[in-house]
């Protein structure tokens, strides 16, 4: 997929895998345009439907990683950062979301960059647990309490907060086994 995407492209270009950066700066901007609105869990949590958009985000990033390195990782995160911003500014999003949108994402998806780059000499598996063992609570617990903190009861946040940590577990595993999956199938 990345050669097809890189025939033409200027030297320090050719290693970006353009179609995975187009995924993720699209699935966070599906969870921002949709972070209030939620989903009642049937015993405990409110998921927001933002939360079900994100939660493939840890595998994109991974997998950006995988196929284009270190350079591409920061290119989809500031990618993101700057389309997602736009989108709110141009659909009136209120500023806290936007505040709490971007330091989560600048937070966690650095944190998760960083373990995942500190562990490139253990199979992919341990790099993809391990990393999104640190970004998924961290940035679960730093946007939910930065854009609902006075707009929502901490009982409430407090399910969300928890909704949020189970499904991106949840949907990373389902995204990670596919992958894992499709590329056993194709060696």
């Amino acid at each position: 997929m990345n050669h097809f995407f890189a025939r033409g492209r200027p030297a320090p270009f050719r290693n970006i895998p353009l179609l995975l950066i187009a995924l993720y700066v699209l699935s966070i901007l599906a969870a921002n345009l949709t972070l209030d609105r939620f989903i009642p869990l049937p015993v405990y949590g409110l998921l927001s439907v933002g939360t079900i958009f994100f939660a493939a985000v840890f595998t994109l990033r991974d997998r950006i990683h995988r196929a284009g390195g270190l350079n591409a990782v920061f290119i989809a995160i500031a990618a993101a950062l700057i389309i997602n911003t736009l989108a709110a500014l141009l659909t009136g999003t209120e500023w806290r979301f936007i505040g709490a949108s971007f330091l989560a994402i600048l937070a966690g998806e650095l944190a998760d960059t960083a373990v995942y780059q500190r562990l490139l000499h253990r199979s992919w598996w341990t790099r993809v647990l391990a990393s999104n063992a640190v970004s998924v609570p961290l940035d679960s617990v730093l946007f939910n309490l930065l854009a609902f903190w006075g707009l929502m009861s901490g009982g409430e946040i407090a399910q969300i907060i928890f909704a949020d940590i189970l499904a991106k577990y949840l949907i990373a595993a389902l995204f990670a086994v596919r992958v894992f999956q499709t590329s056993r199938a194709a060696a």
